[in-house]
């Protein structure tokens, strides 16, 4: 009898503490969502630290659409321009949050980027990346609504790739869930920096026209399927670096806590990526000159820097004091042909013909040579600099002159200028490095949009990276040039982004601004 009672008392403790697990899981799985009955989905953003060697410069490559039939052949899906440009890299990525994929939900932490339109994250197949041993890995078989597409893919990052297959399943946000969802699932991890992140895979919120194999993204599937009130999502970024809160996105509308005054509305210019076009970037109300007339910019919720062209940002970092690399190259050009750009712009030769009289830039079949990379480094101490390299050095030059000619500068004090911006190259890396004693006394920075000045103040801008032993300050802003028609291209990431507070507007194509609170 009491070995009765004993096998009776442990079946109602087993039953306990299973009821228990399930749970406790369940509680995890939705905490980190809120949801109201309004059509809001509210989800809070965790925040990684960065550190100083995770942290890279923005890249960009084409992008690869293209996916293994697996019966011989590959087929690639029609794009709105063909070199339509694919940035990330997504070791910069700061901010994550969390979803729910299959039935019952399975975890996983996801960066939700505006920069890309897939929702990937690892495989329970994915036995060859070491990578993916360090992360939560979906398993298709514990799943009752899972449907398996098969279809092979890979997506290409400016810091390597992931590859795998697409599956279909539903995916849980808030108290809502988005039915029969494709996404990847990854089997390999190319780039091994990947182990070192808090997040195991990405959320995409860009649009249909660049998403690998053309998959819907999830933002769309939650507008089809009636979960939000409103076709808009909005981001609010917490820059404290002592907060654990790293933020808050709103599926269907707005939280009014964390802005202050009215949104300004700018149309997307360029559907893939959330595109609009910025004016004029200022230094303490100073001109840069290059984006008078307009640049392309890309809202990037997935990129932790702020970047843009190697031309404008030279001149940032120059005024807040940013140590980069002195490149002999540039002042070489600056020491031979510096005369010579001087005496054709003040006589009048148009600037962007300049180089070519020189003989330093060449076109080859009616389009420029495009330096790929500004520094060729080689072993020992001598650096060579090929034709592209010259090319753009002088392009740059003459720029900067002309910049300083229609602020009537004088000769002695315009050369000067030039010869610290070419000590003020940004890194190759990518990172800029200020001594964060002097923040307090660096100017304010301001893009131009919508005929609206946006400043962003030194605290803003400065990325502050903890050490074990020290904290190290680097500048927001590196180097990212992307030739026309495209470019000039800025990328508007999470340094703006936790400046102000910011509406995608899927319904009216457009975004909108207003400052963060």
């Amino acid at each position: 009898m009491s070995n009765q009672l004993t096998i009776t008392v442990l079946r109602i403790w087993f039953r306990f503490l299973l009821l228990t697990i399930c749970l406790g899981a369940w509680l995890g799985c939705s905490s980190a969502f809120t949801a109201s009955s309004n059509g809001l989905v509210k989800i809070g953003l965790k925040k990684r630290r960065l550190d100083l060697y995770s942290i890279n410069a923005a890249k960009i490559t084409r992008a690869d659409t293209s996916y293994d039939t697996g019966i011989g052949y590959t087929a690639s899906f029609e794009k709105p321009k063909a070199d339509l440009v694919y940035l990330k890299n997504y070791l910069d990525t700061q901010y994550y949050g969390e979803v729910g994929i299959g039935s019952p939900p399975q975890s996983f932490t996801v960066v939700f980027d505006t920069g890309s339109s897939n929702l990937w994250v690892p495989s329970s197949k994915c036995v060859l990346s070491i990578t993916c041993y360090f992360h939560s890995k979906f398993r298709a078989r514990m799943s009752r609504t899972y449907t398996k597409i098969g279809i092979p893919c890979k997506i290409h990052y400016g810091s390597g790739s992931i590859s795998g297959f697409f599956g279909q399943d539903h995916v849980k946000l808030g108290d809502g869930t988005i039915i029969d969802q494709e996404f990847v699932e990854v089997t390999r991890e190319g780039f091994l920096a990947f182990l070192g992140t808090q997040f195991d895979g990405i959320l995409g919120l860009g649009f249909q026209d660049i998403a690998v194999g053309q998959a819907t993204p999830v933002w769309f599937n939650m507008v089809q399927q009636g979960h939000v009130s409103q076709k808009i999502f909005s981001l609010w970024l917490n820059r404290d670096p002592i907060s654990e809160l790293g933020g808050e996105i709103v599926f269907g509308g707005l939280d009014w806590r964390h802005f202050r005054g009215d949104h300004t509305y700018v149309p997307v210019t360029e559907r893939g990526y959330w595109q609009i076009d910025v004016g004029d970037i200022f230094i303490d109300n100073k001109s840069t000159g290059m984006c008078e007339y307009g640049c392309a910019a890309i809202v990037d919720s997935g990129t932790s820097f702020l970047a843009g062209p190697t031309t404008v940002v030279t001149q940032i970092n120059h005024a807040i004091g940013a140590q980069g690399i002195v490149s002999l190259e540039c002042k070489s050009v600056v020491s031979n042909y510096g005369n010579l750009i001087w005496e054709t712009l003040i006589s009048g030769l148009r600037p962007e013909i300049i180089c070519i009289d020189f003989g330093l830039c060449v076109y080859n079949n009616g389009s420029r040579t495009i330096l790929e990379t500004l520094v060729d480094d080689k072993v020992g101490n001598e650096s060579t600099v090929d034709e592209s390299a010259l090319c753009t050095f002088c392009e740059m030059i003459v720029f900067w002159i002309q910049v300083q000619l229609k602020q009537q500068k004088a000769k002695e004090k315009i050369f000067k200028y030039v010869d610290e911006l070419c000590e003020r190259l940004p890194d190759p890396t990518g990172k800029s490095f200020l001594d964060c004693n002097a923040v307090t006394s660096m100017p304010h920075v301001s893009f131009t949009i919508a005929n609206k000045s946006f400043p962003l103040s030194p605290e803003q801008y400065v990325v502050r990276v903890e050490q074990k032993y020290a904290t190290i300050c680097l500048s927001g802003f590196t180097a990212l040039d992307v030739p026309p028609p495209q470019g000039p291209l800025w990328i508007l990431g999470d340094v703006f982004l936790g400046a102000y507070h910011t509406v995608f507007d899927f319904g009216n194509l457009r975004v909108g601004f207003a400052k963060a609170a």
